[in-house]
C-alpha cells in the first residue's frame, strides 16, 4: 500500500476509535470488563461521605469510582490520597457513572513511594474535597505537629441539600499519638466554631471516647446517632479491626442517618451520611460564626 494510503487508513481508524471511545474516556476505562458506560445521574444533594481510600493499596481507582457512584454523594472527603489518583477518580465518575465532580486538593506532602511520579516531581499526597457544586474559599493547613508523617485540613466553602456549608477534610496523626492529635483537634476545632453550618470529613484515627477528641464533641455531633463520647454508645466500626476511626461531624444542621460500607479497596469502609442543612442543631449556637 502507497505511504499515502497507508496514512488515510490510519487516520480513519482513529477517528473511529476516537467516535466509540470519547475523548474524556480514562485511560484503561476500555478495560473496565463488567463495568459499562451508564446514564447520567443525579448526586443525592444533602448526602456527604467519607473514604480513607488507603494509598498504596491494592484497589483500581475505576472500582473506587464505582464504590462513589453507588452513592451518588453531593460531597467527598478522600484521605490517603494521590493526586493522580484522584484525577483518575473523577475520569471514571465522569465517563463510566455520568457524574460531574469539581474537585480541591490539600497535599500536606509529595512522596514517590506512595504517589509514584518522577524521582524530581513526586506524586501529591494528602486529602482532596470532591463536591458536585463549585467550591470557594479554599484553605489548606498542615497542623504544626504532624506526628510520624505530616498532617493537615483542607477546608472549602459549597452547597450542600441547597444551603452554603463550609466542609473540612482531614487526616489526624496516626495511632499511639494521643497528646499530637489532641494539639490537632486543638487547631481544627478553633476552625470550625467560626462557623454556624460546618460538615468535618475525616479519618481522626481515634475512636468517639477518646479524651483527645473532646474539642470536637464540643463543637459538633457525629451523624451515627448511636455514636456519642461515652462508653454506652455503640458506634458502628469503620476500619477492618472494627474501630471507629471515621467520622462525619455536622455543626448547625440535622443529621438523617449514617451508613458504614465496608469495601475491598481500602482497610477503611466508606462512610457516608444525609444531613438535613435547613434545620439548625444545637451546635452552632454555642459559639456564633461568620456562617
Amino acid at each position: 500500500m502507497p505511504a499515502r494510503g497507508a496514512r488515510l487508513l490510519a487516520a480513519v481508524l482513529t477517528a473511529g476509535c476516537l467516535a466509540l471511545v470519547g475523548p474524556s474516556t480514562p485511560s484503561g476505562a476500555l478495560f473496565a470488563g463488567s463495568l459499562p458506560v451508564q446514564a447520567a445521574r443525579d448526586v443525592v444533594a444533602n448526602r456527604a461521605m467519607t473514604w480513607n481510600i488507603c494509598n498504596p493499596c491494592a484497589g483500581s481507582n475505576v472500582h473506587r469510582a464505582a464504590e462513589i457512584a453507588a452513592h451518588a454523594p453531593q460531597v467527598i472527603g478522600l484521605q490517603e490520597a494521590c493526586v493522580r489518583d484522584v484525577e483518575r477518580i473523577r475520569a471514571y465518575l465522569k465517563s463510566i457513572h455520568g457524574l460531574a465532580y469539581h474537585v480541591e486538593y490539600g497535599p500536606v506532602l509529595r512522596s514517590w513511594g506512595r504517589c509514584g511520579g518522577v524521582p524530581w516531581n513526586p506524586g501529591g499526597f494528602g486529602q482532596a474535597i470532591l463536591s458536585a457544586a463549585p467550591m470557594t474559599d479554599r484553605v489548606s493547613v498542615e497542623y504544626p505537629d504532624g506526628g510520624s508523617e505530616d498532617r493537615g485540613y483542607l477546608a472549602v466553602t459549597t452547597t450542600v441539600g441547597g444551603q452554603s456549608v463550609r466542609v473540612f477534610n482531614t487526616h489526624l496523626a496516626q495511632r499511639r499519638q494521643e497528646a499530637v492529635r489532641e494539639d490537632q483537634t486543638a487547631v481544627l476545632a478553633a476552625e470550625v466554631a467560626r462557623h454556624e453550618r460546618v460538615i468535618v470529613l475525616g479519618d481522626l484515627n481515634a475512636v468517639p471516647t477518646a479524651p483527645e477528641l473532646a474539642r470536637m464533641w464540643a463543637q459538633a455531633t457525629d451523624a451515627d446517632p448511636r455514636c456519642r463520647p461515652s462508653s454506652t454508645g455503640t458506634c458502628e466500626p469503620t476500619t477492618d479491626w472494627r474501630s471507629k476511626f471515621d467520622y462525619i461531624f455536622a455543626r448547625g444542621m440535622v443529621p438523617l442517618n449514617n451508613r458504614v460500607h465496608p469495601t475491598p479497596y481500602s482497610d477503611h469502609h466508606l462512610v457516608r451520611a444525609d444531613l438535613d442543612t435547613s434545620r439548625r442543631d444545637a451546635t452552632a449556637d454555642s459559639v456564633p460564626g461568620p456562617g
